[in-house]
């Protein structure tokens, strides 16, 4: 058995799995394969509908929001986002946390004046900024809401003068959020709903079509609106497992349930990692993910050894990014607290062996 901590494409739930490699045969005893259906066909108009309803009911999403499922990735919603909400010659305004936050900020500035409202960079991003005040003159402000690669989430969302944006990729369904604080929030997929080439995007209406700029068709989130999210061939086939994992969600119990485990799997390990001289975190106790649990070993040269080890236990995906080294675990709505406790016990046999 296979434990997979990997940060993206992140693990689905089995049954999900099942469900979807079967409508790849045969999709809803149509005959065909759901990746040769027509997306204009009422069988696909019920999966995207469906989908909607489940985005707005596991949400709670108010009245005066659109939910949309579009193409390109979180990284595409870098641009349109300012491209559909900072006016010519307008500021926005940016919280710097990580990688993510700095390429979004980095697109912005092709539209506006962006204003860095606060930074974690001079500290290799190891904790959220909290002492800052939000320009009410700005346009939006923009927080990325959980960072994959330095393992830091906002335990708590800022109250800001202006529409918030946020790009929720790596938490999206993990926990209650209240959708009314937010103007625009979106993510890319493969995550915690489904697998890469879909992105969620929820927007309130009435902050859309204010900066007078010509905007093309594919770009405008207006547009998008009208069209039911296929103003163009949609992603179907990322749409159908998306809307699979919603209800395999709601099935669970919703978000207030899966909040709950994901609080529980973040304790333990976090737990072992204080708790076990051969490891330590690396970010602020306070601004730990309960997505992305990121961790090195005490003495470096331990590193590739523990890998091994991980690598011999069935762990897989427990690599640190590229960029920072030493070990991450993510542990996505779909791992289950089996899989924790079995990483757990290959630090606490690794301890053993080499103390």
């Amino acid at each position: 058995m296979k434990h997979n901590f990997g940060a993206g494409p992140g693990i689905l739930p089995h049954e999900v799995l099942k469900q979807a490699a079967e409508a790849v045969i045969d999709f809803n005893g149509t005959g065909l394969s759901l990746l040769e259906i027509s997306h204009r066909s009422k069988e696909f108009e019920a999966v995207l509908d469906e989908a909607v309803k489940l985005v707005k009911e596991l949400f709670n999403v108010p009245e005066g929001y659109s939910v949309l499922f579009l193409q390109g990735g979180a990284s595409t919603q870098f641009a349109l986002a300012p491209y559909n909400l900072l006016p010519a010659g307008g500021k926005a305004a940016y919280l710097e946390t990580g990688v993510w936050a700095n390429k979004a900020l980095k697109e912005a500035k092709y539209f506006g004046e962006v204003e860095i409202v606060a930074s974690s960079k001079e500290s290799n991003f190891t904790y959220i900024p909290k002492d800052y005040t939000v320009p009410a003159d700005a346009a939006y402000f923009h927080i990325t809401s959980n960072n994959t690669i330095y393992g830091t989430q906002l335990q708590e969302f800022p109250s800001s003068p202006i529409p918030v944006v946020c790009d929720m990729s790596s938490d999206i369904f993990s926990r209650k959020i209240n959708v009314a604080d937010f103007g625009l929030i979106y993510a890319g997929a493969q995550k915690n709903m489904g697998p890469a080439g879909v992105t969620l995007v929820i927007v309130k209406d009435d902050i859309l079509g204010k900066t007078d700029r010509k905007i093309p068709a594919m770009f405008n989130y207006q547009t998008q609106i009208e069209g039911g999210s296929m103003y163009n061939t949609p992603p179907v086939f990322a749409i159908y497992v998306s809307m699979l994992t919603l209800n395999w969600l709601k099935a669970k119990g919703g978000v207030e349930a899966i909040e709950q485990e994901n609080i529980t799997k973040a304790r333990v390990l976090y737990d072992e990692i204080d708790r076990n001289p051969f490891f330590k975190g690396v970010c602020v106790p306070e601004d730990r993910s309960h997505m992305n649990v990121c961790f090195v070993a005490e003495n470096p040269e331990h590193e590739k050894p523990f890998l091994k080890l991980c690598d011999e236990r069935g762990i897989v995906g427990i690599k640190g990014h590229r960029s920072v080294g030493g070990f991450r675990a993510s542990i996505y709505n779909a791992l289950p607290i089996t899989s924790v406790y079995v990483l757990i016990d290959a630090m606490q046999e690794f301890a053993e062996k080499n103390k």
